[in-house]
């Protein structure tokens, strides 16, 4: 019984990740089932076993994506450079895992298009998660005078999620050195005197 559990989850497992791949290179619309139970090693009827449509087989990888990008963006706790160092860290773990991701890359593009009822926004979680880190930054005095933690976060959240949507084209715009660059750029403009010169552009 056990050894046919652990079967079902491997199988389930790559069929997630082999429907992440198909989506990821021929969008949800053109992608085929047939396709997805063949690079993931398995039957159709087993496909089917599992997931009882296409859509429902993109909800797996949407959801498999949010858990993910829970674990980079609340992960991780912000340590001794304070929650503006936190947000740039995660910054960092959040392209790094669109580079290199599949299904992370994905989930994100399933949840934005609307050739289906995507299941999960995970833009908007992301966008929560900086929110709440810059509001405990700004509590703390990190932010410079007259910068408000809603400001701050609308600026982290447009550029970032922009470096995911213009990453389908080009790869390095979630390279390392754009986002230090990035961050170079709008620090001065974001920190504090007292903690700007800590503050680590290329992540701690």
């Amino acid at each position: 019984m056990m050894v046919k559990q652990e079967r079902a989850v491997r199988t389930r497992e790559a069929l997630i990740r082999s429907a992440a791949e198909i989506f990821d290179r021929d969008g949800f619309t053109m992608a085929s089932l047939t396709t997805i139970s063949r690079q993931a090693g398995v039957s159709n009827g087993a496909l089917h076993f599992h997931f009882a449509s296409k859509a429902a087989l993109a909800d797996a990888v949407e959801d498999t994506a949010l858990a993910r990008l829970r674990i980079v963006a609340e992960g991780r706790q912000p340590g001794g450079g304070g929650f503006l160092q936190h947000v740039v860290d995660v910054t960092h773990g959040l392209a790094r895992g669109l580079a290199g991701d599949v299904v992370l890359r994905a989930g994100f593009e399933l949840s934005s298009r609307h050739s289906r009822p995507p299941r999960t926004d995970l833009r908007a979680h992301w966008q929560q998660c900086i929110e709440q880190a810059l509001e405990r930054a700004g509590e703390r005095g990190e932010l410079r005078p007259g910068v408000t933690p809603a400001a701050a976060a609308a600026a982290v959240v447009a550029a970032t999620v922009g470096f995911e949507v213009l990453s389908g084209r080009n790869a390095t715009w979630l390279s390392p050195q754009t986002v230090s660059e990035f961050w170079r750029l709008l620090l001065p403009g974001l920190a504090s005197g007292e903690v700007l010169a800590a503050l680590k552009a290329e992540g701690s």
